[in-house]
């Protein structure tokens, strides 16, 4: 770079290495160098996603998405197209100066874009992660012009290519905002001090209990000591403990609790909602959707609100088959077609590559192989690849919805991909590729209170907040609206 910005790139350059700055030739250089290939932003997000609850795991990812975003456009698209010599190190104190200088093109700093993306990527999510980390990622951007390997206006160009990394994975998986305190239904609920008259199932070697986290019952213990806990061991008979757990509560004139993933939740929801029983719900699983769209995003949360006795109405949504007969119900989302197997392989990418990422590269496996399904809905012939309805409205629109801002609306939010549409597999791929599936016509997104779906002959399974189940010819989806009272405290983020 020449002219004025060059001459003044030297000047600033040239004051930093005259500058002396107490302590800062102990502390910038090793910080400059822990920041090499992302090794200090991937440690951190690591341990932010062990150490912390879902709000901290999805900062640490979209953090690392961003962060991998920023270094390939500034290493492999930008330095190569602006190939711009490094500083001359003459001006700059032996003390300072790296073990071993880089040859790469000066412009932009790499180690400036990936802090600025980091940071930025997990301001997305927190706030307070965000705060955190934003003098940590400032102290590694300014040490590439205090160590003498960058002039300044390659740092600002990395920090504003981090900034819009991170601004650019909004597109594809957009934040989850924190629920409106007034969006939910707020209900009394029986206040219960240290979980007295609360009978706990717990769901054994669930998410809660990976290594790195504290047991789950030994966390229930520590927050509700005078609850019951019954606990499933990998094995047992989770249905029949269930059933007894609700029974104890009922008798008691207490209250049914639930550790364990969102299919545990489902079957515990079922039984309390028919039991006339408040649900208390300990985020127990992996990914625990549930938990998180009612307010309970984490332990501490459902426990202070069931010693408080505050809760939310909740929906449940059930489907029935041709005689009207209850086959399944769910508290999350229901599906027939390829979505069962799109979200199985979802998960197993999402936490290396994001969770829009991972929806699109599932999304084209399992369009290669499969079949559309033939199906009547609300008495219309369909030819779709995929069904999913959820329970309330889901939010963003798209394959990969991550919460629902209200679970008592009375709504099913039915997503549908459409397979007869000329060169469909085609469009879906490039819609999705291009992360605007929620523009494509072959996808359409709606809101029901009732669902009819029929001529399933040659469906084989459906699936229900992750459970599978044989399904009948017809089908009919509906609300039971505020069926169930779940703790959760008022104004609590979610998670």
């Amino acid at each position: 770079m020449t002219g004025r910005i060059g001459r003044t790139d030297r000047r600033w350059f040239a004051r930093v290495a005259a500058a002396r700055l107490t302590g800062a030739d102990r502390v910038l250089p090793p910080l400059s160098t822990a920041a090499n290939h992302g090794r200090l932003w991937l440690g951190s997000a690591t341990a932010l996603a062990l150490a912390g609850g879902p709000v901290a795991g999805r900062a640490a990812l979209r953090g690392v998405g961003a962060l991998a975003l920023a270094s390939l456009t500034a290493n492999v698209a930008a330095k190569y197209a602006v190939r711009r010599g490094r500083p001359g190190l003459d001006a700059v104190p032996l003390v300072r100066r790296l073990a071993k200088t880089p040859w790469t093109s000066s412009f932009p700093s790499g180690h400036a874009a990936s802090a600025a993306a980091f940071a930025t990527g997990l301001a997305l999510e927190s706030s307070r992660y965000g705060l955190v980390a934003a003098p940590v990622a400032a102290g590694v951007a300014f040490s590439r012009v205090y160590v003498g390997v960058h002039y300044p206006s390659d740092v600002l160009a990395g920090c504003a290519l981090g900034v819009a990394a991170a601004a650019v994975t909004c597109y594809w998986w957009p934040p989850r905002p924190s629920p409106e305190p007034d969006g939910r239904t707020r209900v009394a609920a029986p206040a219960l001090p240290g979980g007295e008259g609360l009978v706990v199932v717990l769901n054994s070697g669930s998410g809660s209990d990976m290594p790195g986290r504290t047991p789950a019952r030994q966390r229930l213990e520590q927050l509700l000591p005078r609850a019951e806990i019954l606990a499933c061991g990998p094995g047992g008979d989770l249905d029949g403990l269930l059933d007894e757990g609700a029974a104890l509560a009922a008798e008691r004139g207490g209250v049914l609790g639930v550790c364990g993933g969102d299919g545990t939740v489902n079957a515990a929801a079922r039984r309390a909602a028919a039991a006339g029983l408040a649900l208390a719900v300990f985020p127990g699983g992996t990914l625990n959707h549930f938990a998180q769209d009612v307010g309970a995003a984490t332990f501490e949360d459902a426990a202070g609100a069931v010693e408080r006795g505050e809760a939310v109405r909740v929906d449940l949504a059930r489907v029935h088959d041709g005689d009207g007969t209850v086959v399944a119900g769910f508290v999350n989302t229901f599906s027939i077609g390829l979505y069962p197997e799109l979200v199985r392989r979802r998960e197993k990418l999402e936490g290396r590559i994001g969770k829009w990422p991972a929806a699109a590269v599932s999304l084209l496996a399992v369009l290669r192989d499969a079949t559309p399904l033939r199906v009547g809905i609300d008495g219309h012939d369909r030819v779709l690849w995929l069904l999913f309805a959820g329970n309330g409205r889901h939010v963003p629109d798209g394959l990969a919805p991550s919460h629902r801002p209200r679970p008592d609306d009375g709504l099913l939010d039915v997503r549908t991909v459409d397979a007869e549409a000329p060169l469909a597999r085609t469009r879906l791929a490039l819609s999705s590729l291009g992360g605007a599936l929620r523009r494509s016509r072959v996808f359409t997104a709606e809101r029901v209170e009732r669902l009819r779906i029929s001529g399933l002959e040659d469906v084989r399974d459906l699936a229900y907040d992750g459970e599978i189940a044989s399904a009948p010819a017809t089908l009919f989806l509906d609300k039971q609206r505020g069926a169930l009272t779940v703790y959760a405290p008022p104004g609590a983020t979610a998670g």
